[in-house]
């Protein structure tokens, strides 16, 4: 009894009211998570998360490790295998408010920062389905805020932190390269190049070398095979298109258009007030990492995660300057953003967040928005007809068949649903399949799903129609696309070995 005064005070308080929000945001992600299947990239983690290792071609471990630990957890929950993305984004958003309070900020500002942060397209995408992204998100918003921490408080122990979070973001995604790269320009630019001689900073670049150790051991040992992938996946992006429009991206698609006047105050502050000197490393890493993207000509996407340090400034900058105006134009002022934000999240969580019923209109133009929705549809059928196609060949043949699937997404499916009929585990020459061979012995029959005639005519001697894919929506999912025959091949024409060597393939 005596406790509840004291209980009500810290319900009442802006730590609390910023942790119920991103408690509502990790509820938001769970319950719109729990529809549609498997991502074609959730297969892809599905299969790696089967074979831990410390490293793999798509990515480094991390996200393949908490993907073991959920199906440890939940098994093959759908809700269960997001459990962790949806943690993610509810922590970036807590971490962004607290960027904007030691940035001098109040309760306002904590709150509209936090909020903004999270209805961004590429956030409340990432946020309801397993990715390296939303992880990959989570440490850069964690690393920049040890860097506001750093830098309000002048305690270098900070740098910990700092190298901590960008280990464990260089062990989810290597693009956060380019915001360490754009931390020490940061650093360089500004009166912060006094850290160089702190002990602290360099236990912390060694805390990160000593996090990404591991990593780099495996890709050694496998002729850094991520470097290949990563060129392969870059040239196919240019050409398709994929890194055009970069910065004008930034405005509509990465963050909510209407958070753009926050973040671009942020920019304001950071660089044109004298009162931002202080914080101005957090405006360097920003423009650093943008201007290396586009030299790259990098995904739009991969700039999300630098937003959040923009929009806690200008929360936090804004609060200030509202504070100083006569009292109706602070009220005035006060409902005009939260109106904003509040449509403008809304809007975007209609085109974005995975809530419609499959094939209406409304998810039609979701799928149109995202172009992935499609990408979950279809996989359970896969499976089933893979077992179909197995279960008409000969017993003699069935004890020596095997499933060969052209991409990670075909063979992910098999792996997980074909579990229940008794299909063998699929061998694929792309990304991280390869390096798990082909099965010793090797198959005599094969099941072939995924690939084009032709492809597999210069395999194998004999291949035979005996099934189509289907799925009871009549959606064409993109990644299998007109490649929906299921063959009976047989007679390869190199042996196993030799034709291994050469049906590495990246995608």
């Amino acid at each position: 009894m005596h406790d509840s005064p004291r209980l009500r005070r810290i319900l009442a308080s802006d730590t609390a009211a910023l942790w119920l929000l991103g408690l509502g945001f990790t509820v938001l992600h769970l319950i719109a998570g729990a529809r549609y299947g498997f991502h074609r990239d959730e297969l892809l983690t599905y299969s790696n998360a089967r074979d831990l290792e410390w490293g793999y071609v798509v990515y480094p471990p991390v996200t393949a490790f908490l993907a073991r630990i959920e199906l440890v957890l939940f098994g093959t929950s759908l809700m269960g295998f997001r459990f962790f993305t949806a943690i993610a984004c509810g922590l970036m958003a807590v971490l962004t408010g607290l960027m904007a309070r030691a940035m001098g900020g109040g309760r306002r500002a904590m709150l509209v920062s936090a909020f903004a942060s999270s209805i961004g397209g590429a956030v409340f995408f990432t946020g309801s389905f397993m990715s390296y992204m939303s992880f990959d998100l989570l440490w850069w918003v964690a690393a920049a805020w040890c860097v506001v921490r750093l830098l309000q408080s002048d305690d270098a122990r900070w740098w910990l932190g700092i190298g901590a979070f960008i280990g464990l973001g260089f062990m989810t995604k290597y693009t956060i390269a380019f915001f360490a790269a754009a931390l020490l320009g940061g650093i360089l630019l500004t009166p912060n190049r006094r850290s160089l001689r702190s002990p602290w900073f360099w236990c912390g670049v060694a805390l990160t070398l000593l996090i990404v150790a591991p990593n780099l051991w495996w890709q050694y040992q496998h002729h850094f095979v991520s470097l290949a992938w990563m060129r392969s996946i870059h040239a196919r992006d240019i050409r398709m298109g994929r890194a055009d429009y970069f910065l004008l991206n930034q405005f509509w698609e990465i963050t909510n258009p209407v958070a753009v006047p926050l973040w671009l105050a942020g920019l304001w502050f950071l660089f044109a007030r004298p009162e931002g000197k202080r914080w101005r490393i957090i405006g360097w890493m920003y423009l650093i990492t943008l201007v290396c993207l586009m030299a790259v000509r990098g995904r739009d996407y991969y700039l999300a995660p630098a937003y959040p340090m923009l929009l806690a400034a200008g929360a936090a900058w804004s609060e200030t300057r509202l504070a100083s105006l006569p009292a109706p134009w602070q009220s005035r002022l006060l409902y005009t953003p939260w109106s904003r934000l509040l449509v403008g999240g809304l809007v975007v969580a209609a085109l974005v967040l995975p809530v419609a019923p499959v094939n209406s209109p409304w998810w039609r133009i979701q799928d149109a928005t995202t172009h992935q929705y499609n990408m979950e549809i279809g996989w359970p059928e896969l499976a089933a007809t893979v077992a179909q196609v197995r279960d008409s060949l000969p017993v003699a043949d069935r004890a020596t068949v095997g499933v060969m699937a052209g991409d990670e997404g075909e063979a992910g499916a098999v792996n997980l649903y074909g579990r229940i009929y008794g299909l063998p585990r699929a061998i694929s020459g792309m990304n991280s399949n390869w390096l798990r061979g082909y099965g010793d012995p090797p198959p005599q029959t094969v099941i072939a799903v995924g690939f084009k005639p032709s492809e597999l005519n210069r395999i194998f001697a004999s291949c035979q129609v005996a099934a189509t894919l289907w799925n009871p929506y009549g959606v064409v999912n993109d990644t299998i696309g007109d490649r929906d025959k299921v063959y009976v091949c047989g007679n390869i024409r190199l042996p196993w070995p030799e034709f291994w060597k050469h049906f590495q393939y990246y995608g």
